[in-house]
């Protein structure tokens, strides 16, 4: 492979050219200054070396896409703040249109498209190129609407003082993605697959599918109670579509890889990745401490220095809400392969003791290791948890470890154990789990997501993390055309996509959509629908994927599923304005409405 994206690092000053373009307006002016070569843009991008630079500065601005979070988990009602933190602007719903976030989020997406339009433009000799640009220009566009709905849809590389760009119609755009998408679905130029960071004809396909799901939601669906998440379906050419290409991309390829294995750090580039951002430590040229991401320290509770107390070093804003923590039933594999539920006491021997022994040591070496943190699910009993307590005395038994030993049963009244020196139980707190997370019982109330973890990061914290970040695979697909296919009518072909995916991870099989009954609390006027099956199910097997806001803003379900689930939502009001409009986008940036010239305060998003 010839792009591990981080290895970029001093050629994109070379490039110039409003490369790293911010907003819709140009950059000339500001880059003109370190264009001190004077090298003419086409002259430059028409080498084989601005072919390639250009090319690696395309890949690498879909980072800022795959990095975020704020937009794309915060305000669900999956995660929720703990240890005091508070769930900000995004999940509160009190965001404005001066929004950081929101205004990196829009201006790195215009950025990777306005890359990708340099290469439409100077890139034409070369075929791969082009194909390439068509898919990371569709998929800068499916993010901007999936988040802002309607926005200026630009094709032309930007390098002039225009700043005239409307708003574009969200008919035309999905048109124009899904046209620029089927016109490299089956272009040679590209792969079949690619496991190495590169766009393949096989997640063309898998965008293209999403793009079509989406578009069907948005253009042939009608909102009708925004509290019940109810709506009208007017049409389903766009679903069928979505449906049959999205099976076209499963291709019969069966999930028959453990959940485990599927996640594994040894197993990055597997069999069931079809598109990922490409990470790499070994030859960063500058400090590896800050030059990878964060989504290893993104979701849990834990604190500290990891080189003093062993701990992966965590938020706490992206806990498990109570509902997350009813998910996964009894039996279901992706427990144990989502969440770290075992942690090891610090002995100082970073990366062998603490969070990442789990990494470093065998089954065998782990089985006598000194725990300093266990959790246990909901549907075990305290009788267990105390048999466990006692079977496993010398593994409890702190002696001169670092962290305070506690055992942690996550239920609607959550119990925690401390634990005496000696390993036998002390002091037990049971409490609602809301009070649990709040209150003042160490810095690891919940179990971290393992995901993204990296295991040879020489301290967790900062953006250490290496690990290439998957965007299209194969089981997303499954639930794709699951979605797809109820949507176009076809339940049996629904249920059957979704038992897959329950298959794989030895979770009960479904006869029916009926005879899915949650574990999770409900109010007694919200009814399980098929609808609720199939993202439930999403939230299993994506859990910490950054796609939740995008599932239930999609599905009409994110005012409906805020109030039930998510703590600080209490009613529709909490979701909208003074005037009661619904914030179902994110604001148009304040920015582009005082630069753009063809946008004004009343093309701002309702709500704003």
């Amino acid at each position: 492979m010839i792009t591990k994206i981080n290895k970029l690092s001093g050629t994109i000053t070379v490039i110039g050219y409003c490369l790293l373009v911010f907003g819709l307006t140009s950059c000339a002016d500001f880059l003109q200054p370190e264009n001190k070569a004077a090298i003419e843009a086409e002259g430059y991008f028409n080498t084989d070396e601005g072919q390639q630079a250009l090319r690696v500065v395309m890949y690498s601005g879909i980072k800022s896409m795959a990095t975020n979070t704020s937009l794309t988990e915060y305000g669900t009602d999956l995660y929720v703040p703990s240890r005091g933190t508070s769930a900000g602007n995004m999940g509160q719903y009190t965001i404005v249109a001066e929004n950081s976030d929101v205004t990196s989020f829009y201006q790195n997406a215009y950025a990777l498209i306005n890359n990708a339009n340099c290469m439409l433009k100077y890139g034409t000799q070369k075929a791969r190129n082009v194909a390439e640009a068509k898919f990371i220009r569709a998929y800068g566009y499916y993010m901007l609407t999936q988040q802002f709905g309607s926005v200026p849809y630009i094709t032309e590389y930007i390098e002039s003082a225009r700043k005239d760009y409307p708003r574009t119609s969200l008919a035309d755009i999905y048109q124009a993605m899904i046209s620029d998408l089927e016109s490299i679905a089956s272009d040679n130029n590209l792969p079949a697959e690619d496991f190495n960071g590169y766009v393949s004809r096989r997640a063309v396909k898998a965008l293209l599918a999403k793009v079509c799901l989406a578009a069907g939601w948005d253009l042939e669906t009608t909102l009708t109670d925004a509290a019940k998440g109810t709506y009208t379906v007017n049409g389903t050419t766009y679903f069928q579509k979505a449906a049959q290409i999205a099976d076209e991309v499963i291709g019969g390829q069966q999930l028959t890889m453990a959940f485990e294995d599927k996640w594994a750090p040894a197993n990055e580039g597997n069999n069931e990745e079809i598109f990922a951002v490409q990470y790499e430590r070994n030859g960063f040229p500058g400090d590896v401490v800050t030059g990878g991401h964060n989504r290893q320290g993104t979701y849990g509770s834990q604190m500290g220095n990891p080189v003093e107390n062993g701990m992966k070093a965590t938020g706490s804003s992206l806990s498990p809400s109570a509902k997350s923590i009813y998910l996964w039933a009894k039996g279901d594999e992706r427990l144990d392969a989502t969440f770290m539920m075992t942690t090891y006491n610090y002995f100082g021997r970073w990366q062998e003791e603490g969070y990442f022994a789990y990494y470093h040591k065998t089954a065998a070496q782990r089985a006598t290791m000194s725990i300093a943190d266990c959790y246990f699910p909901w549907y075990v009993s305290l009788a267990e948890v105390e048999k466990f307590i006692t079977d496993h005395k010398a593994q409890l038994a702190k002696n001169n470890g670092a962290l305070t030993v506690q055992i942690h049963v996550l239920a609607s009244q959550s119990t925690l154990y401390s634990i005496k020196q000696d390993g036998t139980k002390d002091k037990t707190f049971t409490e609602n789990y809301s009070e649990y997370l709040r209150g003042q019982h160490g810095s690891a109330v919940v179990p971290s997501v393992k995901k993204f973890d990296d295991p040879e990061t020489p301290q967790q914290n900062n953006a250490t993390g290496y690990r290439d970040i998957v965007l299209l695979h194969l089981s997303d697909i499954y639930l794709t055309a699951a979605e797809a296919y109820l949507m176009s009518g076809n339940e049996s072909k629904a249920l059957q996509m979704v038992n897959a995916v329950r298959a794989r991870a030895k979770a009960t099989q479904l006869n029916s959509f009926a005879d899915y009954v949650p574990d999770y609390e409900t109010d007694a006027n919200f009814t399980i629908t098929p609808l609720d099956v199939v993202l439930d199910e999403q939230a299993r097997e994506l859990y910490g994927e950054n796609t939740r806001w995008i599932d239930l803003r999609r599905t009409r379900q994110l005012v409906r599923y805020n109030v039930e689930f998510n703590p600080v939502i209490s009613s529709v009001a909490d979701m909208s304005n003074g005037k009661g409009e619904v914030k179902w986008l994110r604001p148009i940036p304040a920015a582009e409405i005082e630069t753009n010239t063809a946008i004004s305060v009343a093309d701002q998003n309702p709500g704003y």
